[in-house]
Protein backbone atom coordinates (compact mmCIF):
# COMPACT_ATOMS: atom_id res chain seq x y z
CA UNK A 1 0.00 0.00 0.00
CA UNK A 2 2.57 2.35 0.66
CA UNK A 3 4.45 1.78 -2.54
CA UNK A 4 1.19 2.03 -4.34
CA UNK A 5 0.64 5.64 -2.65
CA UNK A 6 4.50 6.77 -3.54
CA UNK A 7 4.27 5.82 -6.47
CA UNK A 8 0.43 7.57 -7.11
CA UNK A 9 1.92 10.88 -5.46
CA UNK A 10 5.17 10.63 -7.86
CA UNK A 11 2.92 10.66 -10.81
CA UNK A 12 0.83 13.38 -9.76
CA UNK A 13 3.91 15.67 -9.19
CA UNK A 14 5.29 14.72 -12.51
CA UNK A 15 2.35 15.15 -14.33
CA UNK A 16 1.39 18.43 -12.51
CA UNK A 17 4.25 19.71 -13.98
CA UNK A 18 3.92 19.00 -17.73
CA UNK A 19 0.70 21.06 -18.07
CA UNK A 20 1.01 24.63 -19.16
CA UNK A 21 -0.50 27.61 -17.44
CA UNK A 22 -3.71 28.74 -19.09
CA UNK A 23 -3.28 32.46 -20.65
CA UNK A 24 -5.54 35.22 -19.95
CA UNK A 25 -8.12 35.89 -22.07
CA UNK A 26 -7.02 39.50 -21.87
CA UNK A 27 -3.36 38.52 -23.59
CA UNK A 28 -4.89 36.64 -26.42
CA UNK A 29 -7.55 39.94 -27.09
CA UNK A 30 -4.75 42.44 -27.09
CA UNK A 31 -2.82 40.12 -29.62
CA UNK A 32 -5.57 39.46 -31.66
CA UNK A 33 -6.34 43.96 -30.97
CA UNK A 34 -2.71 44.39 -32.37
CA UNK A 35 -3.02 42.42 -35.18
CA UNK A 36 -6.26 43.52 -36.43
CA UNK A 37 -4.87 47.21 -36.44
CA UNK A 38 -1.50 46.18 -38.31
CA UNK A 39 -3.68 44.84 -40.83
CA UNK A 40 -5.73 47.72 -41.17
CA UNK A 41 -2.61 50.24 -41.06
CA UNK A 42 -1.63 48.14 -44.39
CA UNK A 43 -5.06 47.87 -46.29
CA UNK A 44 -5.55 52.08 -45.30
CA UNK A 45 -2.34 52.74 -47.35
CA UNK A 46 -2.74 50.25 -49.66
CA UNK A 47 -5.95 52.52 -50.10
CA UNK A 48 -3.79 55.89 -50.10
CA UNK A 49 -0.98 55.09 -51.80
CA UNK A 50 -3.93 53.78 -54.98
CA UNK A 51 -5.84 57.07 -54.49
CA UNK A 52 -2.75 59.09 -54.36
CA UNK A 53 -1.35 57.52 -57.17
CA UNK A 54 -4.22 57.97 -59.35
CA UNK A 55 -4.75 61.39 -58.67
CA UNK A 56 -0.80 62.27 -59.55
CA UNK A 57 -1.48 60.82 -62.10
CA UNK A 58 -4.48 62.62 -63.72
CA UNK A 59 -2.45 65.75 -62.02
CA UNK A 60 0.96 64.84 -64.68
CA UNK A 61 -1.26 63.63 -67.59
CA UNK A 62 -3.60 66.97 -67.35
CA UNK A 63 -0.64 69.58 -66.74
CA UNK A 64 2.43 68.60 -67.59
CA UNK A 65 1.22 66.26 -71.23
CA UNK A 66 3.77 63.79 -70.16
CA UNK A 67 4.34 60.64 -72.64
CA UNK A 68 2.62 57.11 -70.50
CA UNK A 69 3.65 55.40 -73.60
CA UNK A 70 7.18 55.14 -71.91
CA UNK A 71 5.88 53.63 -68.23
CA UNK A 72 6.93 56.19 -66.16
CA UNK A 73 7.64 56.54 -62.46
CA UNK A 74 5.27 59.25 -60.95
CA UNK A 75 6.75 58.76 -57.69
CA UNK A 76 9.00 56.69 -55.20
CA UNK A 77 6.91 58.21 -52.54
CA UNK A 78 3.26 58.33 -52.91
CA UNK A 79 3.15 56.84 -49.58
CA UNK A 80 5.73 55.57 -47.25
CA UNK A 81 7.20 52.34 -48.51
CA UNK A 82 4.77 52.73 -51.71
CA UNK A 83 5.64 53.83 -55.26
CA UNK A 84 3.56 55.19 -58.35
CA UNK A 85 4.54 53.70 -61.24
CA UNK A 86 2.88 54.45 -65.06
CA UNK A 87 2.71 50.36 -66.61
CA UNK A 88 0.92 48.96 -69.92
CA UNK A 89 -1.97 46.55 -69.73
CA UNK A 90 -1.16 43.89 -70.94
CA UNK A 91 2.56 44.43 -69.70
CA UNK A 92 5.02 45.38 -72.57
CA UNK A 93 9.00 44.81 -72.67
CA UNK A 94 9.56 48.42 -71.88
CA UNK A 95 7.37 48.19 -68.71
CA UNK A 96 10.34 45.46 -67.09
CA UNK A 97 13.30 47.89 -68.40
CA UNK A 98 14.84 49.79 -65.09
CA UNK A 99 14.53 53.20 -66.47
CA UNK A 100 10.79 52.80 -66.83
CA UNK A 101 10.46 51.26 -63.14
CA UNK A 102 10.55 53.31 -59.84
CA UNK A 103 14.45 53.64 -58.42
CA UNK A 104 13.45 53.19 -55.11
CA UNK A 105 11.27 50.01 -55.79
CA UNK A 106 14.31 48.55 -57.17
CA UNK A 107 16.25 49.37 -55.06
CA UNK A 108 14.53 47.90 -52.19
CA UNK A 109 13.89 51.27 -50.31
CA UNK A 110 10.45 50.81 -51.00
CA UNK A 111 8.47 47.40 -50.70
CA UNK A 112 5.51 48.01 -52.18
CA UNK A 113 3.62 49.40 -55.70
CA UNK A 114 0.60 50.85 -57.40
CA UNK A 115 0.54 50.78 -61.87
CA UNK A 116 -1.95 52.31 -63.31
CA UNK A 117 -2.22 52.54 -67.14
CA UNK A 118 -1.98 55.60 -69.26
CA UNK A 119 -5.52 56.37 -68.36
CA UNK A 120 -4.30 56.65 -64.64
CA UNK A 121 -6.35 53.13 -63.81
CA UNK A 122 -5.35 50.95 -61.67
CA UNK A 123 -3.29 47.84 -62.99
CA UNK A 124 -2.42 46.34 -59.63
CA UNK A 125 -1.13 47.40 -56.21
CA UNK A 126 1.11 44.77 -54.60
Amino acid sequence: MLKITIFLLASALILAGCQNPIQPLVNVSETVNQAVGTEQQKQEARTTAIIRCQELCQETLSTDGQDFNLGPCLSNAIVADWVCDVAHSPRLAADDEPKNQCPDFRSGQASHYVEVDGNCNMIKAR
